[in-house]
Formats: C-alpha cells, structure tokens, sequence
C-alpha cells in the first residue's frame, strides 16, 4: 500500500494486515462507520471505515489487535482511508470484508 500512498492513487482493491493503533468514534453521518486506525507493517497508518448498517460491528476490538481488510483504498495525506471492507447490497463494488479473533466480517 505504500506505493499506493506515494502515488497519491485512489479507488484501488486492497488487502493485507494491520494493528489495531487507535479506535476512533463511529461516523454517524449517513450511514454508520464503525472506524479505527490500522498500523501496516511499513508503519503506514490507514483509516478502516466499517459500514455497521450493512455489516456487524467488531464488538469488543481494542488497540493491538491484529486486523486482516479487503476493501478500497483512498488516499490522503495521514496514510489513506480502506472502506468498503463488507458485502455491496447494490453490487457495484467487490465484496470487501475483515478478519479478526478468528472470524471474518462483511
């Protein structure tokens, strides 16, 4: 994902790994995002955003965890932004999802 992030690049599927670095409150604007700040190997900090009106939420994730994402990527200038990391109800976006304690999310 760096290269990714150097590029400035957007609306690219990603996937990979990540600690848990920060839990942020949901975004309640719209649809709700349960949200959290993911350490990547490299030391990239990207922002999960997690639809908890399409998926359920992550209850009981806490820093450290370790966190596994398929979804998009979207850059900005603290590290970029993975949402759509669970199922599209309309179909117009890959089926993204996450991993954590042993199950997998979306």
């Amino acid at each position: 994902m760096r290269a990714l992030f150097d590029d400035r690049r957007s609306g690219i599927e990603v996937h990979g790994t990540g600690t848990v670095s920060r839990i942020l409150p949901d975004d309640t604007a719209g649809s709700r995002h349960e949200r959290f700040i993911l350490t990547l190997p490299d030391g990239l900090t990207i922002l999960v955003a997690y639809d908890i009106d399409i998926a359920p939420r992550l209850n009981g994730l806490r820093v450290g965890d370790a966190v596994a994402f398929l979804g998009q990527y979207e850059w900005n200038a603290e590290g970029g932004t993975v949402h759509w990391t669970h199922h599209d109800p309309s179909g117009r976006h890959e089926t993204g999802w996450l991993e954590w304690n042993d199950r997998t999310y979306g």
